[in-house]
């Protein structure tokens, strides 16, 4: 390592105990966990050396030291004592990848090309898709003729085809869908799942680590670069900042590898991912729902023409009004609710718990939750059964 890169080394690692008790394991890469003893006002973990090169670039180390506000909820230092693992801690505090084409759990791609693809994908999805150019994305919904979600998707443009990303459960619903309106189109449809790895590294310092590569990264969510063989997108799956990686199957492990970063596991990623009140399809969307009671209004163009599902989502618009609505909740406590468990007020029924985990750094358990409209304002307090509930 140069002079300099070392200097950088020695003072980011002081920096670090400064802060507190370095709590990782020697191994940068493994499963293990950190027992975490609070002594300041953040305790970073071991990372590779590597890593210490940028971020004292632009300021980085001293943004990450004091920026702990991560999402929808009030981030505070970890608890005394508290055991998390590895991967977790690297999410809140630096940068951990998230392996989102595990075998079994892999997200959904479909390559979709022909003239026509433009088209058709306008016509069956809730954005302007025909205003796209190469290296353009966007979020969007699938409806069917009710208006109800059918599943979501990232769509990313590139000069010969569209690239839509989707979640396991939807990855065979949407190819099927697709296949089933393209009559005389010229589309075809590629489920290219298995040949190409999806990859994100998620984390305040995932911007320092991949510039480190010489990553020309995008500057607006969704944009695409190409990385070599690899395509970048700015999107993370768990809330927090966070980079997409879409490369071929064959290079997963060794581009993993050369991270040099932990791995955060799925569980402890959907953890991160409620403590920012991100939803996911499947989980707390689904057909049961109207866009607008998902609050996800940045997945819908409101200037665009027909497409399936249109008429409901404008009579919904126009009337500007529904009974419920999707919000963060934080509940006192550790007992974690079911899916379907009632929120409470004195007047009675105010809402259902749609998904919930115990956040080790806040100490409490997150949540997403359809909330009645009365009681959804920020701040209002509601029961979960003994237990305090607040709405974020």
């Amino acid at each position: 390592m140069a002079t300099h890169a070392g200097t950088v080394q020695s003072k980011a690692r002081s920096d670090i105990h400064a802060l507190g008790r370095n709590v990782f394991g020697k191994r940068a890469h493994g499963k293990e966990t950190a027992k975490v003893v609070h002594q300041g006002p953040l305790v970073f973990g071991e990372v590779p050396e590597h890593f210490f090169d940028n971020l004292y670039k632009d300021g980085g180390m001293d943004k990450l030291s004091v920026d702990f506000s991560l999402g929808r909820f009030p981030f505070v230092p970890m608890s005394n004592e508290l055991v998390v693992n590895a991967g977790y801690r690297a999410v809140h505090e630096g940068a951990a990848w998230l392996d989102l084409s595990a075998t079994g759990n892999a997200r959904g791609k479909i390559k979709i090309a022909g003239e026509d693809r433009a088209r058709l994908l306008h016509a069956m999805t809730t954005q302007n898709v025909q205003q796209m150019q190469p290296g353009d994305g966007c979020y969007l919904f699938f409806l069917n003729a009710q208006g109800r979600i059918l599943g979501d998707a990232n769509l990313f443009c590139f000069a010969e085809y569209f690239l839509l990303d989707t979640e396991p459960e939807t990855r065979q619903k949407l190819l099927e869908h697709l296949d089933r309106f393209i009559i005389a189109d010229d589309v075809t449809l590629k489920d290219v799942t298995d040949s190409l790895a999806t990859v994100s590294v998620e984390g305040p310092g995932a911007k320092e680590l991949l510039r480190s590569f010489g990553v020309h990264l995008p500057e607006r969510d969704h944009l695409t670069v190409f990385w070599g063989d690899r395509i970048v997108t700015r999107l993370s799956f768990s809330g927090s900042t966070g980079y997409t990686i879409f490369l071929p199957a064959a290079g997963k492990a060794a581009f993993t590898a050369s991270l040099g970063i932990p791995e955060v596991s799925a569980e402890d990623a959907r953890v991160v991912r409620l403590e920012h009140g991100r939803p996911r399809y499947g989980e707390e969307i689904t057909e049961r729902y109207l866009i607008q009671e998902t609050g996800q209004l940045q997945a819908v163009s409101l200037n665009k023409g027909c497409y399936l599902g249109q008429e409901i989502v404008e009579r919904v618009r126009s009337r500007a009004q529904i009974h419920r609505i999707l919000r963060a909740v934080m509940v006192d406590g550790t007992a974690v609710p079911q899916p379907g468990t009632k929120l409470t007020t004195d007047a009675g029924d105010a809402g259902e718990i749609a998904s919930a985990a115990f956040s080790p750094a806040l100490g409490k358990v997150v949540a997403l939750a359809y909330v009645k409209t009365p009681f959804a304002e920020p701040g209002t307090e509601l029961r979960l059964g003994d237990a305090v509930a607040r709405v974020n």
